[in-house]
C-alpha cells in the first residue's frame, strides 16, 4: 500500500484529462465520420453511459484522495490502459463514444477485434471495476459495475442489431 494523497491526485487527475481527450477525439472523428456520410444509431442511451461515467468519475474524487493506494490494483490499471490505447489505435479514426456507421466502411477485423467483438467494452468494463480497487473502494466498483452492465447491455444489444444491418 502506497499512503500518498498526492499520488492519488495524480492517479485521479490523470484518468479525468484521458476522458476529457477521449470525448474530444470522440467528437472530432464523429463530426469527420458524419461528414462523410455515416448515421448515427440508437443515440437515446448514450446520455445513460454519459452519467454513469460521470457519476462514477465524481465519486472517486469524493471518496479516493485520501486512501491508499493498491500498487497491484494500480498496475493493472495501467495494463488497462495500453490495452485502450491498442483497441483507439486500432479503430484510429473511426473511434468514437457514439454508434457511428459509415456505409459500405468494413467492420474492423485486425487488433483486439481479432480476439473480441467488443474490446473497447471490454475496457470499460475492468476500468470501472478496476480503478475504484486502486483505492480499496470494493462497494464502488460492485455498485457502478452493475451500474455499468446494465448500460452497456442496452449499448451492445443496439450496437449489434446496427452492424447485423
Amino acid at each position: 500500500m502506497i499512503d500518498s494523497p498526492a499520488l492519488n491526485l495524480i492517479i485521479l487527475a490523470l484518468v479525468t484529462l484521458q476522458r476529457l481527450g477521449e470525448l474530444w477525439l470522440s467528437n472530432r472523428n464523429t463530426r469527420r465520420l458524419l461528414a462523410k456520410g455515416a448515421r448515427e444509431h440508437s443515440p437515446a442511451h448514450y446520455p445513460l453511459i454519459v452519467a454513469v461515467h460521470l457519476l462514477w468519475l465524481v465519486t472517486l474524487w469524493w471518496l479516493a484522495p485520501t486512501r491508499p493506494v493498491d500498487g497491484f490494483w494500480l498496475a493493472f490499471f495501467v495494463a488497462i490502459e495500453v490495452f485502450r490505447i491498442w483497441v483507439l489505435a486500432t479503430l484510429g479514426p473511426r473511434w468514437t463514444t457514439r454508434i457511428i456507421v459509415l456505409p459500405g466502411a468494413p467492420l474492423v477485423r485486425r487488433g483486439p477485434y481479432r480476439f473480441v467483438n467488443h474490446p473497447n467494452y471490454l475496457v470499460v468494463v475492468l476500468e470501472i471495476a478496476v480503478l475504484p480497487l486502486v483505492f480499496g473502494l470494493w462497494q464502488v466498483a460492485v455498485i457502478f459495475s452493475l451500474l455499468n452492465a446494465a448500460v452497456l447491455t442496452i449499448r451492445i444489444r443496439a450496437e449489434d442489431r446496427t452492424l447485423r444491418r
